[in-house]
């Protein structure tokens, strides 16, 4: 499949252009800088930021798939849900439906199946900046009407693909202290390209 990948040159999205490509993809990273990435067989770099509207659009057309793990840039809170209400209307504009987004475990109701440390102390004190927006970003989604999945990985950690971890849709199930590694966050996602068991739903993902 054409997949595009925002937030490339993080973690997680590094995870997701090894495994994608592995996989036979032709994976495209819309990055703001090209040089953090290094020249593979399959991948096209793509130089632009998520708040230019044109940019992005430029990027969607033609794709199959757009994949979604921005994160704040070092603190910078406020900028990536307008970034995902434009990569929302380019998706639109260029008839591509299915969209993938990494949010975290502690954000809606997911906070609610977390152990106390988490509930009490990690979120409130550490993260309730981090989370409020994905809130946001999540809200902009749910109210479109592409075929998205939400993905809400628990801590995340480095780490090898185990390829077996829990998928949790189930408000009521408790999870304590959430984990898992990037690696397998990548794993879910090029899982459910086309699979239409998890859509229009947040899954949260742990071990």
């Amino acid at each position: 499949m054409k997949l595009l990948v925002f937030g490339a040159t993080g973690k997680t999205g590094r995870a997701l252009l090894e495994q994608g490509l592995a996989q036979g993809h032709a994976v495209t990273a819309f990055v703001r800088n090209p040089a953090a990435l290094e020249a593979q067989a399959g991948l096209t770099i793509i130089s632009g930021d998520v708040t230019d509207a044109a940019a992005v659009s430029r990027a969607v057309a033609g794709q199959e798939a757009v994949l979604s793990a921005l994160g704040p840039r070092g603190g910078n809170y406020g900028v990536l849900p307008g970034g995902v209400q434009i990569i929302i209307a380019a998706m639109k504009q260029a008839g591509v439906k299915r969209l993938i987004h990494v949010s975290s475990y502690g954000v809606g109701d997911s906070l609610a199946q977390m152990g106390w440390v988490s509930r009490k102390i990690v979120v409130p004190f550490f993260l309730r900046k981090a989370l409020d927006e994905k809130e946001i970003e999540e809200g902009i989604i749910r109210a479109s009407d592409l075929d998205w999945i939400i993905v809400r990985p628990g801590g995340l950690e480095d780490g090898a693909r185990t390829g077996v971890y829990r998928c949790i849709t189930d408000p009521l199930t408790k999870v304590g202290q959430p984990r898992i590694a990037r690696a397998d966050v990548a794993d879910f996602i090029l899982k459910n390209l086309v699979d239409e068991h998890f859509l229009r739903q947040a899954v949260g993902l742990t071990y």
